[in-house]
C-alpha cells in the first residue's frame, strides 16, 4: 500500500538534476494530525527545520547528505559503486539504511544535492505524509533512529576522512543526540526543582536565595540561545505550514523534547542487545494514507 503522497514534478526534478548530481533529496513534508496536533506536528516542526535549513547547508559544504528514503533519486552508477565498496548497495542488517547510504555515497566521492524546487503554481516539490501520531509509536520509531544514526551508525560507518571537517562536524551533530537527552532531562528536573523550591518559599514566607552573578549571566545567555533557536524553529515552521503552526510549534518543541528522553532509553536497551548479539529488530514506520479530503 502506498503511504507517501508524492508531488506530481518530483520526477521532472530529478530528471533535470539526476545527470549533474548522481544523488538527489526533495524535502519531506511531515502532514498534521488534527486530532494529534502536538504529537504528528513536532514531526513538521523538525523536518521542516531541517529540510528547510540544515540540509541546504549540508550539501553546499559538501558533507556526506543523509537520504530519507523517501524523496530521493540515486545515480546507477551509485548503487554499482557502492556493490562494488560494501557487497550490496542496501544493507538489510542497518537500522536506518538510507541514512547510512546517503553518507557511504559521500565518503566515496559522489556529492549529493538537496533540490527545493517550486513549481509552476508555487507549491514546493515535495513528499507528504502522516508519520506516527501517538507517543508510544512515536517513541517507536524515534528510538530506531537514533540506535541507526548516533549509537549503531557510529559502529558501522565511523568518521569522514581526517580532512573533512565539515563532514566531521555534520556528523558530530548527527551523534549528539544520547548527550543532548542527558541535558534536556537535567535541565527539566532543574525546572521541576525550581518550581517546587519556588513554591515552597512563598508558602513559607522565606526569601529565595539569591543567584550569583556569575551564574545570572550564564543564565540569561542560555534564555537568549534558547529563544533564539525557538524563533527559528518557529520561522522554518511558519514558512512551510503558515503562522498558525508556526505558533503550535512553541509547545511542540516540549513534546519533541519528552518524546526524545523516552526514545533515548529505548535506544540504549536496543544498542545494548545489538553489543550482546542479538540481531537488528527493525521497527517500521507506521504511516496512514491521507484521504483526499485531507489533501485539499
Amino acid at each position: 500500500m502506498w503511504e507517501d503522497v508524492v508531488h506530481a514534478a518530483e520526477l521532472r526534478v530529478f530528471d533535470a538534476l539526476i545527470e549533474r548530481h548522481p544523488l538527489v533529496q526533495i524535502p519531506v513534508l511531515p502532514l498534521i494530525d488534527p486530532d494529534a496536533r502536538l504529537v504528528s506536528g513536532h514531526y513538521a516542526d523538525e523536518f521542516a527545520d531541517s529540510h528547510g535549513r540544515q540540509m541546504v547547508l549540508r550539501a553546499a559544504v559538501g558533507a556526506g547528505l543523509p537520504l530519507s528514503g523517501v524523496g530521493c533519486a540515486i545515480a546507477v552508477d551509485v548503487l554499482d559503486a557502492l556493490a562494488q565498496a560494501h557487497g550490496a548497495p542496501f544493507d538489510q542488517t542497518s537500522l536506518t539504511e538510507d541514512y547510512e547510504l546517503g553518507l557511504r555515497a559521500g565518503a566515496l566521492g559522489y556529492r549529493a544535492c538537496f533540490a527545493r524546487v517550486e513549481d509552476d503554481g508555487g507549491d514546493l516539490v515535495a513528499v507528504r505524509a502522516f508519520f506516527p501520531s501517538t507517543v508510544t509509536a512515536a517513541v517507536r520509531q524515534k528510538g530506531r533512529w537514533m540506535t541507526g544514526i548516533a549509537l549503531a551508525g557510529w559502529d558501522r560507518i565511523g568518521w569522514a576522512r581526517a580532512t573533512h571537517l565539515a563532514d566531521h562536524w555534520m556528523r558530530m551533530r548527527d551523534r549528539r543526540a544520547p548527550l543532548a537527552v542527558i541535558v534536556l532531562a537535567a535541565a527539566y528536573l532543574a525546572a521541576v526543582g525550581w518550581g517546587m523550591a519556588a513554591m515552597l518559599h512563598v508558602i513559607t514566607g522565606q526569601p529565595p536565595i539569591s543567584i550569583d552573578s556569575g551564574l545570572r549571566i550564564i543564565l540569561s545567555i542560555n534564555t537568549a540561545l534558547l529563544a533564539w533557536r525557538l524563533a527559528w524553529r518557529a520561522a522554518s515552521t511558519g514558512r512551510s505550514y503558515g503562522w498558525r503552526e508556526a505558533l503550535w510549534s512553541l509547545p511542540r518543541a516540549v513534546v519533541g523534547n519528552l518524546i526524545a528522553m523516552f526514545a533515548a532509553i529505548r535506544a540504549a536497551g536496543q544498542y545494548a542487545r545489538l553489543l550482546a548479539g542479538a540481531p537488528p529488530r527493525w521497527d517500521k514506520t507506521t504511516h496512514v494514507f491521507p484521504g483526499e479530503a485531507t489533501l485539499l
